[in-house]
């Protein structure tokens, strides 16, 4: 192959094609042009590699060849549009669909935690399944206060909450066979009554409760979430609805899974609450202050932009190129 020849022939083909991938706009016509110019240059390209390489005709071809490819596939440029309405619509519509199942799971845990404390607290055999008293009181005077602050506070930090997440990821992805919450639940029930007893026990509930409010108001509040999230996938499957089941689960598992994402955010904030703050030397006062205002901040997202979404018509479900297309049928 003659490469001045060919270069000479298609020269002005190959100058049209950049000359339109350099536009912003093109009208119906020059688009169809743009196509044609593309496929017969990529033609070119895959003869001149194949029968004589010239490395710098190569390049060159190959890069106008790549520009109208992106030209043609749209890829412009790169938006965060996507990223930032699924933070301010998305993510809030999804934990908005499963709002009052987190409120029940988080009223009952709560009560079901006090009970579990106070059972054991006055029954002293209950108390004595825990640990002697000296472990007890060991607990309650060091090893409970000392647990947020042995740590470096980065490490520490990084630690609950890549654990909080994978519990929370767990939580929802095996939410369908309804079990694993439930077994996540009942373990936390007895974590918090059972500490809450042994601190009550020696007199340091209010140690206790100044511990946990830091971050342990928005961390519940989060793994409560995703509890609930996995819970009604379970309740899905067994009532779909007017859906049939494989839509259903479909729909909730998107949204569900979007609920995750969201909770990663949610539990890196609780971390770093509990790495920096929780044991540090701040006023008690200002800490309780920051761990109520970042669960509050959490539920006034989940209720007041959650019900601005749902009136948007945004269901939590994904949106644009990943939506599934549907269409009628006759029944």
């Amino acid at each position: 192959m003659d490469v001045d020849a060919l270069t000479r022939a298609r020269e002005p083909r190959w100058a049209r094609l950049r000359e339109l991938t350099r536009r912003r706009r093109l009208t119906g016509a020059e688009a169809d042009e743009m196509t044609r110019l593309y496929q017969a240059t990529a033609g070119d390209l895959s003869a001149v590699r194949s029968a004589a390489p010239e490395p710098a005709l190569v390049t060159r071809l190959s890069i106008l060849v790549a520009g109208a490819r992106v030209w043609l596939t749209g890829a412009h440029e790169t938006s965060t549009h996507p990223v930032r309405r699924f933070l301010v619509y998305g993510l809030a519509a999804a934990l908005y669909r499963v709002r009052w199942w987190a409120v029940t799971v988080s009223l009952a845990v709560v009560a079901l935690a006090a009970l579990s404390a106070w059972w054991t607290v006055t029954h002293p055999e209950s108390l004595a399944l825990v640990g002697d008293p000296e472990t007890r009181a060991a607990f309650a005077h060091q090893e409970f206060a000392n647990y947020y602050v042995e740590y470096d506070s980065g490490s520490f930090a990084a630690s609950v909450w890549s654990n909080n997440w994978f519990i929370a990821a767990q939580c929802i992805a095996l939410g369908i066979t309804g079990i694993y919450p439930l077994f996540l639940l009942y373990n936390t029930v007895l974590q918090l009554g059972v500490a809450g007893a042994i601190m009550s026990e020696a007199g340091l509930l209010d140690v206790y409760f100044q511990l946990l409010a830091p971050h342990g108001l928005l961390e519940l509040s989060a793994v409560f979430v995703a509890a609930a999230a996995g819970l009604r996938l379970c309740w899905t499957m067994l009532v779909p609805g007017p859906r049939t089941r494989g839509e259903a689960l479909a729909q909730e598992g998107r949204t569900a899974f979007g609920v995750a994402l969201g909770l990663a955010g949610v539990l890196l904030v609780s971390g770093l609450i509990e790495g920096f703050i929780t044991g540090s030397a701040i006023p008690w006062a200002i800490k309780d202050l920051i761990g109520v205002a970042a669960c509050a901040a959490f539920w006034v997202y989940v209720f007041g932009f959650g019900r601005v979404a749902a009136r948007a018509q945004v269901s939590g479900d994904v949106e644009g190129d990943f939506r599934v297309d549907t269409v009628a049928v006759s029944a």
